[in-house]
C-alpha cells in the first residue's frame, strides 16, 4: 500500500482518458470496457492513497485530491448508469486536472488530529464546503455539457453522430439541482468557518487571506445564480456560464492556502 504514489492513479485516469477518446472516433466495445477497467483502477489506487497517506484537507493538496475522489466515483458511477453517453469525456478530465492541479506533496499530518473542540467544528467547516465544491463541479460538468449540446443542436447535428449527450432540458436540471444542493452548503460552511475565525487570535489577517475571500466571493456568485434563477427567471446559457464561473473561482479558492492550516487553538 505504501508503495502506490500519485502518479498511479493520474496515469490510470489518463489512460482511461485516452481510451475514451479513441472510442469516440473509433467505437469498440472492447475499449470502453478497458477504459472502465483503467478508470476503475485509478479509483482503487485514489481510494487507497488517501487512506494510506491522509493528506491534510486544509491545504490545496489534500483538499483538491479528496475532492477529485468524490468526482472519480462520479465518474465511475455515471459511465456505467450512461454507458451510452460521452459522460467519461467531460468528468474524466476534471478529476484528471484536478490530481495534476494538487501541486506536490506536505509534510503529512492526517486528515484530522481528533474530534473534540474545534477540531469537531473544523472537520464540520471542512466537510460541508467539500460537498459544495462537489455541487460546483456538477455544475461545471452540466454545464460544459449543455454548451456543447446547444452548440449541437445549433449546428443542426444528428443526434447519433460524434458526442452522444443528455437533453438540454436534463442538463439544465442537472446544473439547477447542484446550484440548490451546493448553496446552503456553502453558506452553512461558511457560517461554522466564521465562528471558529472569530475565536482565533489572528482572526483579523485571516478575513483578508485568498481561502477566505475566494470562499466568500463564491459565495456571491452563488447569491447572483440563485436571484438569475429564481428572481429574474433566467435559464438555460446564462446559468451554465455562471457555473462556469463559479468553478474557475473554486479552482482559485482551492490552490489558495488556508490561513489556519496548522490546526484551530
Amino acid at each position: 500500500m505504501e508503495g502506490i504514489t500519485r502518479f498511479c492513479f493520474a496515469a490510470s485516469y489518463a489512460v482511461a482518458l485516452g481510451l475514451e477518446l479513441l472510442q469516440l472516433i473509433w467505437p469498440r466495445h472492447v475499449q470502453r470496457l478497458l477504459a472502465l477497467a483503467f478508470g476503475g483502477a485509478g479509483l482503487i489506487a485514489h481510494t487507497l492513497y488517501l487512506a494510506v497517506q491522509r493528506p491534510p484537507v486544509a491545504g490545496p493538496y489534500g483538499s483538491m485530491l479528496l475532492l477529485a475522489w468524490v468526482l472519480a466515483i462520479f465518474y465511475f458511477y455515471g459511465t456505467i448508469h450512461h454507458r451510452r453517453l460521452a459522460w467519461a469525456l467531460f468528468v474524466l478530465p476534471l478529476v484528471l486536472g484536478l490530481v495534476i492541479l494538487a501541486g506536490d506533496a506536505p509534510p503529512p499530518s492526517g486528515f484530522l488530529t481528533g474530534l473534540t473542540g474545534p477540531a469537531f467544528w473544523g472537520a464540520i467547516h471542512g466537510g460541508l464546503l467539500l460537498l459544495a465544491a462537489v455541487g460546483v463541479c456538477v455544475g461545471f460538468v452540466a454545464s460544459a455539457m449543455y454548451l456543447v449540446q446547444a452548440h449541437r443542436l445549433k449546428a443542426k447535428l444528428a443526434p447519433t453522430q460524434g458526442l452522444r449527450l443528455l437533453s438540454l432540458e436534463r442538463l439544465e436540471a442537472m446544473n439547477r439541482r447542484a446550484i440548490n444542493i451546493a448553496f446552503p452548503l456553502l453558506t452553512v460552511g461558511l457560517l461554522v468557518g466564521a465562528a471558529l475565525t472569530a475565536q482565533h487570535d489572528e482572526a483579523l489577517q485571516a478575513w483578508t487571506t485568498g481561502k477566505v475571500l475566494g470562499t466568500a466571493g463564491l459565495w456571491l456568485l452563488f447569491v447572483l445564480l440563485m436571484y438569475l434563477r429564481y428572481g429574474l427567471h433566467l435559464r438555460g446559457r446564462h446559468l451554465a456560464f455562471g457555473s462556469l464561473a463559479a468553478f474557475v473561482l473554486l479552482l482559485a479558492t482551492l490552490a489558495a492556502s488556508h490561513p489556519f492550516a496548522g490546526g484551530l487553538p
